[in-house]
């Protein structure tokens, strides 16, 4: 039988502490969401002055990113270059923001982001996931 590396309460609050510190240092208010490998929530912080909708955003990318093994931003770019077909995947997050937390080669979940501009919110994920290894 096979094994797997898995995200441990402990991994979550590591990543939602490392992401919550970067998005503070920058004055940020977003919503942070950490999955499973199976898109299942494991943890969700809402910052002071995040705007409702991001509490539903937020784990939608962390749950494409998981699902799907790659950044949210890879569909979002798949759209956007035409193939509009794509908007038919049962997926609710293809907007760039979520992040898959890789250990070993395997994805063991991933982190999600909705609040700021894009590139800001996997800059906050990319940040949550670097304190695993810090």
């Amino acid at each position: 039988m096979k094994t797997k590396p898995m995200l441990s309460a402990s991994d979550v609050k590591t990543i939602l502490a490392g992401a919550e510190e970067h998005a503070l240092k920058n004055k940020w208010a977003v919503t942070i969401s950490v999955v499973d490998d199976g898109g299942h929530v494991l943890g969700l912080l809402r910052l002071d002055d995040a705007a409702p909708i991001s509490a539903q955003i937020s784990p939608a990318k962390a749950r494409t990113a998981a699902l799907g093994r790659r950044e949210s931003k890879t569909y979002e770019d798949t759209i956007n270059q035409g193939r509009t077909a794509f908007l038919s995947a049962p997926l609710e997050g293809m907007l760039e923001g979520g992040v898959p937390v890789v250990v070993d080669g395997h994805v063991v979940g991933a982190v999600g982001v909705s609040g700021v501009k894009s590139s800001e919110d996997v800059e906050i994920a990319r940040a949550g996931i670097a304190k695993l290894s810090a």
